[in-house]
């Protein structure tokens, strides 16, 4: 059987509602050979999620997913095989991105309440390992209550930016998340590149990216058709960049979406590993 991977993933310390040693004991029972935990703007759950990792034949990749912005567009910017030596340099790159963070998170919670609707930061921070919560986290609130009948509705409807609750925080840069990976000789991937970008908006970011370290883009998503992964791969050849590929999961954030698998139509095969850690330093 050829072996396969998922570089794409979230725990509890994100918006996913798996542990990070639960996203290993997963990765067994899916018989991906290795998994990478990328959680939005975090490296809190490393620590466990490699601990688990030693007890188990399914290679564990230390990651983080930064949220970022370029030409007032939001862009994911996945950094992996981070070393233990550097897992709080991530905190301290994101301190002031995370108090923006929960100054917006305290304005979207008032704006709620004001609403009428019964909704507490304290709630929200309980579905979280972390120190702070997202909009997945209000969302699943919301549905425990009875307002939305989705956390999809939820992001459609009351979360969505310009419907008067949530104003979002201040981002950093694209390019600032990718030169600050590269400082640490990590690997820098655009994720889910067409979700965020047209085919011609990437044709322009992609040089600048490249220019300030990019390794890879994602050719390989839960979300994408077979014509959006052809157009990445052809993306990626065209800069020169290398390809990377993952579920996204969020457990049941996002459900119908497995490990691996992503909603059935997802494999991404173990060279993409190994070619994403030949990209970086990493020598644990």
């Amino acid at each position: 059987m050829k072996k396969t991977c998922d570089l794409h993933s979230h725990s509890r310390f994100s918006d996913g509602t798996s542990t990070p040693a639960e996203l290993v004991r997963l990765a067994e029972k899916q018989g991906l050979s290795a998994l990478a935990l990328t959680d939005h703007n975090t490296s809190h759950g490393l620590k466990e999620f490699m601990e688990a990792g030693a007890q188990s034949d399914v290679i564990t990749v230390p990651g983080c997913e930064f949220t970022t912005e370029w030409n007032k567009k939001e862009i994911h910017i996945v950094g992996l095989f981070f070393r233990r030596k550097h897992w709080e340099e991530i905190e301290d790159f994101l301190e002031l991105a995370h108090i923006a963070k929960i100054n917006s998170n305290t304005l979207l919670i008032e704006n709620l309440n004001a609403a009428g609707y019964d909704i507490t930061a304290e709630e929200c921070a309980a579905l979280t390992g972390a120190d702070d919560f997202n909009r997945a986290h209000v969302a699943r609130v919301l549905m425990s209550k009875g307002y939305v009948q989705s956390v999809k509705e939820a992001f459609d409807t009351l979360l969505k930016p310009g419907n008067g609750f949530y104003i979002p925080a201040k981002r950093i840069t694209s390019m600032a998340a990718i030169r600050f990976i590269k400082t640490y000789k990590a690997t820098a991937i655009m994720a889910h590149p067409l979700l965020n970008l047209t085919t011609e908006e990437m044709v322009e970011f992609l040089p600048q990216a490249k220019e300030a370290g990019l390794d890879a883009i994602e050719t390989r998503y839960t979300e994408f058709d077979e014509k959006m992964s052809e157009t990445a791969v052809r993306l990626a050849g065209l800069f020169g960049l290398k390809q990377s590929g993952g579920s996204d999961f969020h457990g049941d954030t996002k459900p119908g979406i497995m490990l691996g698998t992503g909603r059935g139509n997802l494999s991404v095969p173990f060279e993409f590993y190994e070619s994403m850690r030949a990209c970086s330093a990493y020598d644990e």
